[in-house]
């Protein structure tokens, strides 16, 4: 008899265990998600946006009771935007932390870097903040994206914009790694279809912040349009170059572009600028009174304004409390899965595209549109397209 118990005892604490390690990060009373931003280094002013809006939507939930009784803990670390660094982060929050998820980490190679770490330990990789294709694909259960793939954005918004302009010479600069190169690709994929190639093609390294030689070389091409493979001060320091040498053609950034802080610190001569995007920048006066109500209530919080990061932050923690919520009290790794295979986003008041999820589907949308720099703010400029 004594022995039988101590079997069965055996058994249960196995059992235990085993569901302990299906359900890492969610107890009784919390779910624990982590996130990895750059809030020291290139990208720290995205960084920082990403956060305070997760930390919106957190706080918000957990006033509002949590998802089925357990209160949200985010949990947050700074890669400084180094891939290396990335590893080092999820290794901490996956390993001793022991996270549930990894919501909204910033960054294409760090995303890339991250992944494999959280992997193995059976962790999500929910909603990174980069529009690369590797968010998705090869297909991987743990992986879900949001964001238009980078790839799609120039592949479908160049052709257009290069008609309408009636460009005869397209060249490019972009940032020479993962990032950069989905943008050339998309861009060089788009212009194939129109009959056209690159007329000149120049690169920089992460963390450049001169690009006096790039833009004399696209001058001398005589380039009227340029497709940038930039971020925040690559764009603002491009095209700031560009002006001082009287060199203006059209630019089309990409979503990783479409930021206040172009405007904010680049000025004037940011104006002309293009970007593919998704969700409305939330500016204070927007027309929009629910964007002017949350846009009030975060700057409340946070004495600031908030931004279009803000918002991947917020809609990012928003879509895995669905999901969460969907999974019901039973909240497991396949149970959030089993949830997000049916998952349907409709479109918010920032005007996001609706997503959908499915069993073999883990990109939401791949629909994107285009806002121009138009005396000194953001404006919508055209409707979503889609690629087929």
């Amino acid at each position: 008899m004594k022995r039988r118990l101590t079997l069965i005892t055996a058994g249960l604490l196995l059992a235990s265990g085993s569901a302990l390690a299906q359900s890492q990060g969610v107890s009784k009373d919390e779910i624990v998600i982590g996130t990895i931003q750059d809030l020291s280094g290139p990208l720290a002013g995205f960084g920082k946006q990403i956060r305070l809006g997760m930390m919106l939507r957190v706080d918000e939930a957990n006033e509002q009771g949590g998802v089925n009784g357990r209160r949200l803990k985010l949990l947050i670390e700074d890669d400084g935007y180094d891939p290396k660094r990335s590893v080092l982060a999820a290794q901490k929050l996956v390993n001793q932390d022991k996270i549930f998820a990894m919501v909204a980490h910033l960054g294409t190679a760090q995303n890339m870097a991250a992944m494999p770490v959280q992997f193995q330990k059976n962790v999500i990789n929910f909603f990174p903040v980069t529009a690369a294709r590797e968010m998705y694909e090869p297909f991987h259960r743990l992986k879900y994206s949001f964001a238009a793939p980078y790839y799609d954005q120039m592949k479908l918004a160049l052709p257009k914009l290069v008609k309408e302009k009636g460009a005869k010479k397209v060249c490019t600069m972009y940032q020479d790694d993962e990032f950069g190169l989905e943008v050339f690709r998309g861009a060089e994929e788009g212009l194939k279809s129109i009959g056209m190639q690159f007329a000149e093609v120049t690169t920089f390294k992460r963390g450049a912040t001169d690009f006096s030689s790039q833009m004399q070389k696209l001058a001398s091409a005589q380039c009227d349009f340029v497709v940038l493979g930039t971020i925040i001060r690559e764009t603002i320091g491009g095209i700031a170059t560009a002006r001082r040498l009287n060199f203006n053609p059209t630019f089309l950034g990409s979503s990783a572009a479409y930021t206040d802080l172009i405007h904010k610190l680049g000025g004037p001569a940011m104006n002309g600028l293009y970007a593919t995007m998704t969700v409305q920048n939330p500016y204070l006066d927007e027309a929009s009174q629910p964007i002017r109500f949350w846009a009030n209530k975060y700057k409340t919080k946070f004495n600031e304004d908030p931004t279009v990061f803000s918002i991947y932050g917020y809609n990012a923690v928003d879509a895995f409390i669905r999901a969460a919520t969907k999974a019901g009290p039973n909240l497991t790794t396949d149970s959030f899965i089993k949830a997000m295979d049916t998952m349907v986003i409709p479109s918010d008041i920032f005007g996001s595209p609706e997503m959908t999820f499915g069993p073999q589907k883990r990109l939401g949308s791949n629909a994107s549109r285009l806002s121009q720099i138009q005396d000194g703010r953001w404006k919508v400029v055209s409707d979503y397209f889609k690629a087929s």
